[in-house]
């Protein structure tokens, strides 16, 4: 009989039993001017805001991101962190993610206040986590998470109400120079028939190896979603996404899927991977994009994204490519990740202070551990929220 082994006993963690304990949780709130207004169906943005959160170990790794449009609630985002999430962290090991984001999702549980604001700070937090893990085990998320791909098509989000960037044709040739591989263009604020002419223009402008994806942000009643839907038919849209309003979506999603002819994308406004298994549970959509950032990290898309493969569902992600693009790339069944022009996200075009690399519409991920992006202090320090 074999002598027993020396590591009998011992649990594997697949980190060599390394530890990387949690010390402190820093955040800083960012504020951006707009260089003008961009007006979608129902809401109108003038500033770009963000949280940067940044975890630091006791080992010299610290993980940091930013995640989040949060403006109003800067300050609110700020106090959760320090004062409820970074608690019941200290000392934590980073690696033990699924412990640690559930001391996280804690924050969530006051039922006095909107959820939301709870899942936005625990989404810093794990966010910044797995680029410390990452930059611990020396290899990129994208990587990490699945490496379904080392690239991902990107696509813009424009269209805004007002032509704030100029013509649809002159917005179409600006996100080609950026490289870009198509637009996700905003509907839902005029008449189906106003609509429809404006996303015509598009393909009119773009040609048809551009990629349209349509947006109402909830906007349509489900007769004008149904009537937008049928007369775009025959125009190569990728997605009709939140087509209707919010009271009665997940039906009324459904109904726009099955009696209308373009594929139906929701996800972002849901808080946990179970709203979103509710939808694909339902028939309700054909591609789920649910925001990492809204939604408690990173940890929780992956989750929603497991679910999708069970119902043949596709995943993409809603804004946020720094995060978005790791996500997607990740996963076989992943879509496109999504940014702005320039003058509508100042962050991630200047915030980030390292290069990217656009190639025939693909934004190509680095071999960079972590997240792989250094943000720029100059940058943190002009737009920077003192309190």
């Amino acid at each position: 009989m074999s002598s027993p082994s020396a590591t009998q006993g011992r649990v594997c963690d697949g980190t060599g039993g390394r530890s990387m304990r949690i010390t402190s949780v820093e955040t800083i709130a960012l504020r951006a001017p707009l260089a003008r207004e961009f007006r979608g169906s129902y809401y109108r943005m003038t500033h770009r805001a963000t949280v940067i959160t940044r975890v630091h170990t006791e080992d010299g790794i610290t993980g940091e991101a930013y995640v989040g449009d949060e403006d109003a609630s800067l300050t609110q985002l700020q106090a959760i962190t320090s004062t409820e999430i970074a608690p019941r962290l200290a000392g934590l090991d980073a690696f033990t993610i699924e412990n640690i984001w559930l001391a996280g999702y804690r924050s969530t549980f006051d039922i006095l206040r909107d959820r939301r604001l709870g899942l936005v700070a625990l989404a810093g937090v794990d966010t910044a986590i797995w680029d410390a893990v990452g930059k611990a085990l020396q290899i990129p998320l994208w990587k990490l998470w699945g490496a379904a791909r080392d690239r991902v098509p990107m696509i813009a989000i424009g269209g805004y109400y007002g032509q704030p960037l100029g013509s649809i044709a002159d917005e179409v040739a600006a996100y080609r120079e950026l490289g870009l591989a198509g637009m996700k263009f905003k509907v839902g604020g005029a008449s189906p028939q106003v609509d429809a002419e404006r996303v015509e223009a598009v393909r009119a402008a773009a040609g048809d190896d551009w990629v349209i994806a349509i947006d109402a942000n909830q906007g349509y009643s489900l007769a004008d979603a149904v009537e937008l839907s049928l007369r775009l038919r025959d125009l190569g849209v990728r997605w009709f996404e939140e087509p209707v309003h919010w009271q009665n979506d997940r039906r009324s999603l459904r109904d726009v899927r099955y009696r209308g002819a373009l594929p139906v994308c929701a996800g972002q406004s849901e808080y946990s991977p179970a709203g979103c298994r509710d939808l694909m549970e339902a028939g309700a959509i054909d591609v789920c994009n649910f925001d990492a950032s809204w939604s408690g990290g990173p940890t929780a898309w992956r989750r929603a994204a497991a679910i999708a493969t069970s119902y043949d569902v596709q995943m993409a992600h809603h804004e946020e490519p720094q995060v978005a693009a790791h996500l997607i790339a990740s996963q076989p069944h992943g879509t496109f990740a999504e940014c702005f022009h320039p003058d509508r996200d100042p962050f991630w075009w200047n915030l980030i202070a390292t290069p990217r690399r656009m190639q025939d519409g693909h934004l190509v991920l680095s071999e960079a551990p972590g997240l792989g992006w250094e943000l720029d202090p100059e940058f943190i320090a002009r737009y920077r929220v003192s309190g």
